[in-house]
């Protein structure tokens, strides 16, 4: 267990002391002095108060950018923060610095230090060819005066990294979050406790004794409620030193997802061998978010919008639910119980996610919303189809969100499939069932008329898709 109550932030260790488990990292480095990290939105869509979190990389470190107002401070202890103040060497400033300036990047200057910050780590991001401009490493950061050009402008003129003390540090090893217990005491009186296991077995053990415990494991959703709701719990226990939660293991049969792996790192590492992935999270909120949204805590959430479920329901994926008495499988389609509400039981967390193998020969991912980028989904949906050698329809899994009061698979239409060929009239005949499959409803988003029709718009879609013909 660590005794160290402590951040590094820019190189330098600041005390945790009382601090209360529900405060951002934002509003704890502000109150220090350090109010180049700007409050814009408290919930994750601006990217004002971005900073970077030096996580492990094998035997190396990598720079991660973060929204630092849905991150808990007492989450980081131990753990090294960098932040705009601690960007430059003395009088000189770095790169990502120095190119905003020469390339008129800033304006009124609210949003700057956030887009300095992710530049800053794109800087440094293994792989980059310097000149190239890959939008997602500001995906997440919003300018509302200066506009973009600019700003892309300086993320095109960052050459190779020099050999500066940045660089030097990605070469050292950076641990995993150690175990970690936090208390203090609120405003009211009242006793806060946060834990941080290192283990399914010290979680467990946690569990046992806090079983009301709020779980956190990316905390982009929770910590809005915190924001936005103030919302508050005597118990907090973070899952992202969970060890067990952060593995993936591809096998003959299939592939395995720790629930509390990063969105970023499946994208990163399975986004091409699994097209189903590479479709779904450039559209997942933006880089920012990935960063910390977790599978588990998407699905766990249970939302009927959320972007994942029906993209995994076309995957044909099971869930691994794990206790202290051991573990069980199940679909993900039996997971989601109604609005908001899952299968699991006391003292159980979502371990990981399937997908078995051979994944479907056809996948696609389909999101309806007001945006293209950055958006809640008013109709969302996952397709897999799985063909023969002759073309023909063995088994399908057609996933839907936004149109019922959980995730949901159109089981009728799916059946309607098998044993037909990929063909215009097999679309027909599988739409004739997806008509009265759901119960969409009305909201400022669409009405239930406008999603009835996306069910099956979206099939015909995936039909066009892959035979252009279809669509002349």
């Amino acid at each position: 267990m660590s005794t160290d109550p402590a951040i590094t932030v820019d190189g330098r260790p600041i005390p945790l002391g009382e601090t209360d488990p529900h405060q951002p990292l934002l509003h704890f480095l502000r109150e220090r002095g350090l109010t180049g990290v700007k409050e814009g939105c408290a919930e994750g869509e601006c990217g004002a108060c971005a900073v970077v979190v030096v996580a492990p990389e094998g035997e190396a470190s990598r720079f991660v950018t973060v929204n630092s107002c849905l991150v808990p401070a007492v989450g980081l202890a131990g753990r090294e923060v960098l932040t705009v103040h601690g960007l430059a060497d003395g009088d000189e400033l770095h790169p990502a610095q120095a190119a905003m300036v020469e390339t008129g990047g800033s304006q009124c200057g609210y949003c700057t230090p956030g887009f300095v910050v992710s530049l800053f780590a794109e800087y440094y991001r293994e792989g980059r060819t310097p000149g190239e401009v890959w939008d997602e490493s500001i995906g997440g950061n919003l300018c509302r005066c200066t506009g973009y050009r600019p700003i892309r402008d300086a993320l095109a003129s960052l050459g190779a990294p020099t050999d500066d003390r940045h660089k030097r540090r990605l070469a050292q090893v950076t641990d995993a979050p150690p175990s970690f217990a936090h208390r203090c005491t609120i405003e009211d009186g009242s006793e806060v406790r946060f834990h941080r296991p290192a283990s399914l077995t010290e979680l467990f053990a946690i569990l046992a004794k806090e079983p009301e415990a709020k779980l956190v494991a990316g905390g982009t959703d929770v910590y809005v409620e915190v924001n936005q709701l103030d919302r508050r719990w005597p118990v907090l226990v973070a899952l992202e030193g969970v060890r067990e939660l952060q593995t993936i293991a591809d096998t003959d049969d299939a592939l395995t997802i720790g629930a509390g792996v990063p969105l970023s790192r499946i994208e990163d590492e399975l986004g091409e061998a699994v097209p189903m992935f590479g479709e779904l999270f450039p559209l997942f909120s933006s880089r920012l978010i990935r960063n910390r949204a977790t599978l588990g805590g998407n699905l766990i959430n249970a939302s009927p919008i959320g972007d994942s479920p029906p993209a995994l329901l076309g995957l044909d994926a099971k869930v691994v639910l794990a206790s202290a008495s051991g573990e069980r499988e199940l679909p993900l389609s039996e997971l989601f119980l109604d609005y908001r509400k899952t299968a699991l039981q006391a003292g159980e967390i979502l371990k990981a996610v399937v997908v078995p193998k051979p994944f479907p020969t056809i996948q696609r991912f389909y999101k309806v919303s007001k945006r293209i980028m950055d958006d809640i989904s008013t109709v969302a949906a996952g397709f897999g189809l799985w063909l023969d050698d002759s073309g023909t329809i063995t088994k399908a899994r057609l996933g839907y969100g936004g149109v019922a009061a959980t995730p949901v698979r159109a089981t009728e239409a799916e059946d309607a499939l098998v044993g037909r060929p990929f063909d215009a009239a097999a679309m027909v005949h599988a739409s004739t069932f997806l008509g009265t499959a759901f119960t969409p409803m009305t909201d400022h988003r669409g009405s239930a008329r406008y999603r009835e029709a996306m069910v099956s718009r979206l099939l015909e879609k995936l039909h066009a898709e892959l035979t252009p013909e279809a669509a002349e």
